[in-house]
C-alpha cells in the first residue's frame, strides 16, 4: 500500500473533520437588500450561499465605498453590543483589505462607482467552556504526541455560526451584486474561549468571500481559497492599509492576533477594532482655495 506523506494525512484529516463536525447556520433573508431577485445557489464545502452579480458592470467599476456593517441586536443572538461591534468591524476591515486589491477605496461622502453594505442577520454564540476543553485537549496532544501532524478536533458542541447578507450598488442605487451567506464553525476551526469567538473568525471569511464576488463578478466558491495578495500581507500583519479610508476600521492585530488565536484567547484581547482606528491625514486644500483663505484673513 502506498504510504501518504504526513502533510497529506493532515490535509485528509482536516477535510474529514471539517465536513463531519460543523455547526448549521440558517440561510436567512432579513430584508436589508434592495431586492432578492435572481439569487442563485452557490454553496461551498462548508458554506451555504445565494449570490448574483452583474460581472460586466462590476469589472468596469474603479472606485468603491464601504458603508458600516450593521449588526442589530436580536433576542436569539447571545452577543452583547461590544461583541457585535467587533464582529461587524472585522467584516468591514476584511472587505476593505480585499477590495483594495481591485478598487480604489474612497471615504464616506465621496462619490464612488460602487457602494457596498453588509448586515449580520444571525449569529450563534460560541460555548466558551467547550472551547476551553478543546484547547486543553489540543495542548495535551502536543505534549503527549509531539510531531504527530494530526489535528485534534474541537468538541462537537457549542460551535458558533454567522449569517450575513450584503450587496453592491452603483451610483444610482441599482444593485450590481448580492450575497446571502451562512456558515458555521467546524471541528477544525480555531477554538476561542469567548462568546464571539467563532463569529469573529467567520466574519473574516465572509468579508473575503463577498469581496471576491464584487471584485471578479464570479462565485467565490468551488475553487481554491481566496488568499490576500503579496501586496496585502503588510496590512494583514498590522501595517498601514493601502488606502487611508480603511484606517477607520483599525489595523489588523498582526502577530499578536495569530498568537492569541493559537492560544484560544478572546478576540478583544488582541483586537480593539475601530477603537484603535487612526484618523485619516487632513486633506490639503488646493492652491486656489489656500490663496482665497489667505486673502480673507488679511
Amino acid at each position: 500500500m502506498t504510504r501518504l506523506a504526513p502533510l497529506n494525512w493532515t490535509a485528509l484529516a482536516s477535510l474529514v473533520l471539517a465536513t463531519t463536525g460543523c455547526a448549521s447556520a440558517p440561510l436567512e433573508r432579513a430584508g436589508s437588500l434592495k431586492n432578492y431577485d435572481h439569487l442563485a445557489e452557490a454553496n461551498g464545502l462548508v458554506t451555504r450561499a445565494q449570490i448574483k452579480a452583474n460581472r460586466k458592470e462590476l469589472l468596469e467599476a474603479k472606485t468603491i465605498r464601504i458603508e458600516p456593517t450593521a449588526f442589530p441586536p436580536r433576542a436569539d443572538v447571545g452577543l452583547d453590543e461590544g461583541e457585535r461591534k467587533l464582529v461587524a468591524n472585522v467584516i468591514n476591515r476584511e472587505m476593505c483589505l480585499r477590495l483594495s486589491e481591485r478598487f480604489r477605496i474612497v471615504s464616506s461622502g465621496e462619490e464612488a462607482d460602487l457602494t457596498v453594505k453588509a448586515t449580520v442577520t444571525h449569529a450563534t454564540a460560541t460555548n466558551a467552556t467547550a472551547s476551553a476543553a478543546s484547547q486543553a485537549a489540543s495542548i495535551a496532544k502536543s505534549v503527549a504526541l509531539p510531531g504527530v501532524p494530526v489535528p485534534v478536533p474541537r468538541l462537537p458542541v457549542g460551535l458558533g455560526t454567522l449569517t450575513v447578507e450584503a450587496e453592491a450598488r452603483d451610483f444610482a442605487g441599482f444593485q450590481k451584486a448580492a450575497m446571502v451567506w451562512a456558515r458555521g464553525a467546524t471541528s477544525v476551526s480555531t477554538a476561542r474561549m469567548a462568546n464571539d469567538g467563532d463569529a469573529y473568525d467567520l466574519a473574516s471569511e465572509f468579508g473575503a468571500d463577498f469581496a471576491r464576488l464584487v471584485s471578479t463578478g464570479e462565485s467565490p466558491f468551488g475553487g481554491l481559497p481566496s488568499l490576500p495578495t503579496v501586496a496585502s500581507v503588510p496590512a494583514k500583519l498590522g501595517g498601514a492599509p493601502k488606502y487611508a479610508a480603511c484606517e477607520q476600521y483599525g489595523r489588523f492585530p498582526g502577530l499578536k492576533g495569530f498568537v492569541g488565536a493559537g492560544l484560544g484567547l478572546p478576540p478583544d484581547w488582541t483586537d480593539k477594532g475601530a477603537d484603535e482606528a487612526r484618523p485619516a491625514p487632513p486633506t490639503q486644500p488646493s492652491p486656489e482655495v489656500a490663496s482665497m483663505e489667505q486673502q480673507s484673513s488679511r
